[in-house]
């Protein structure tokens, strides 16, 4: 490709992810275009590690394209997903200002786009500015919410409530509405519920088959799943 044309799609990359972030958003033009000059695009395969355990207390990523999945790896190697994020978010905002949050891998769900930049450049060009502090607490309030949402599934007693209200909580994030309820625009694996609902594969193969046969869900072509009308009825929050 073309420097030029290379130029070209990461600024409008960048420019995608101005207006989805708050606090990119409030930044001035003369403070966007030196920051833009500190951002690293690269590109990912499907399954690719972008960042390992050790790398992420160093860089605020954003996603320019595609999705990446965030996990953490118990003491006995099993894989646990801790966040997924698609175009226009972000991660490492946490890690990057304290230095100390627990560290995670984050990896390719699918052909992906990303922009990096390290945390020295993140805060020599946003941590001066108030606004953008601001908007940081406001995110970092929001993070929090998400955190307490996911305690909140890791409480429930019973397995297929967990994963009920998990596939709620994705249909949320990636859900797309259509007249038959609402499609998870996501390829997710018995493994991938699994893992976020804090549960077995095979509970979750079983759950997914009653959800199935009572009519609550259905497993569409593109193996998106569709969450119909009668699945949040047997949700209780």
């Amino acid at each position: 490709m073309r420097k030029d044309i290379r130029a070209k799609l990461q600024k409008s990359n960048f420019d995608f992810i101005i207006r989805k972030i708050p606090f990119l958003s409030c930044l001035s033009e003369d403070e966007l275009a030196n920051l833009r000059k500190d951002v690293v695009e690269k590109h990912f395969k499907k399954n690719q590690v972008i960042l390992y355990e050790e790398d992420t207390i160093n860089y605020l990523y954003f996603v320019y394209s595609g999705k990446v999945k965030v996990i953490q790896l118990s003491a006995e190697g099993q894989e646990r997903i801790v966040a997924i994020r698609k175009r226009g978010e972000f991660f490492g905002e946490m890690a990057i200002l304290d230095g100390m949050t627990a560290p995670a891998t984050v990896v390719a769900m699918e052909e992906t786009s990303v922009g990096f930049i390290s945390a020295k450049d993140f805060q020599s060009h946003l941590l001066q500015n108030r606004q953008v502090l601001m908007e940081i607490i406001s995110m970092l309030c929001s993070r929090l919410r998400e955190a307490w949402l996911m305690l909140k599934v890791l409480s429930f007693a019973g397995a297929e409530q967990r994963i009920r209200v998990m596939l709620k909580n994705v249909g949320d994030q990636f859900g797309v509405k259509d007249q038959r309820g609402i499609i998870i625009n996501l390829r997710l694996r018995h493994k991938d519920i699994a893992e976020l609902a804090a549960t077995a594969r095979e509970t979750v193969t079983r759950s997914l088959k009653r959800f199935v046969q009572s009519e609550e869900i259905e497993i569409l072509e593109n193996k998106h799943i569709l969450l119909k009308p009668a699945f949040f009825k047997e949700i209780d929050l």
